[in-house]
């Protein structure tokens, strides 16, 4: 299941991170990923001291945003990188990698986030192609939104003819791995948050009871 998010950035945080997009060194996106020969973009210099902002700004967006929150069920997030496209730049079709090198360990990617921060009137192509089943799913957000989907889909970022595509990407490590179990808690939490004012105490507790039943069945720790 996929997860598009209204708003995940404030005005003020889309400003910045476009200001700071102009001062942060970046690097060819292949650094990360030399052997995809079909990625072609720029990816913020991480040794640059500049990048630890754009990581805690958008880190912030996430923990304050109940849908992310919800949806993920964050165990570990990578820290976000900030992603530009220039014309004639693009991403082929890939699947994250299932690890990720982080903090002297490994990060086991369940769920992949991409964070508009480009309006996306300023760039023609670059849209996020996602497969679902055997159909391409194509987005390009709004500045400030995100899109949530899980990291075993195949997708790729389509090539940019004009502008400047800017994102911000990440990994998520969730503690419940299996997608599908993931969404069980997510549409019980969904519901809860919806609902609870119209429920009655009793059928709320034993919602509850059942939600975190499952989290503590399903949960890795």
């Amino acid at each position: 299941m996929l997860l598009k998010i209204r708003n995940l950035l404030a005005p003020a945080e889309i400003a910045r991170l476009t200001t700071l997009s102009r001062e942060l060194r970046f690097v060819e996106g292949r650094a990360s990923n030399p052997a995809n020969e079909t990625k072609n973009n720029l990816q913020a210099d991480t040794s640059d001291p500049k990048n630890a902002e754009v990581a805690q700004m958008v880190s912030a967006a996430f923990v304050r945003s109940r849908e992310f929150m919800d949806f993920a069920l964050p165990k570990r997030v990578a820290p976000p990188l900030l992603s530009r496209y220039s014309s004639g730049m693009k991403y082929g079709a890939h699947a994250d990698a299932a690890l990720i090198p982080l903090d002297r360990s490994r990060l086991r990617s369940d769920v992949s986030c991409t964070v508009f921060v480009s309006d996306p009137a300023s760039y023609e192509g670059g849209e996020l192609s996602i497969v679902i089943g055997n159909q391409a799913i194509a987005f390009k957000g709004a500045a400030g939104e995100a899109i949530l989907y899980p990291s075993t889909t195949l997708h790729e970022v389509m090539p940019v003819r004009s502008g400047e595509r800017l994102v911000a990407i990440t990994f998520i490590e969730s503690y419940i791995p299996d997608p599908h179990q993931r969404m069980q808690v997510y549409e019980l939490n969904d519901i809860a948050a919806l609902e609870a004012a119209n429920m009655q105490w009793e059928s709320r507790v034993r919602l509850d009871v059942v939600r975190q039943n499952l989290m503590r069945m399903w949960s890795t720790t």
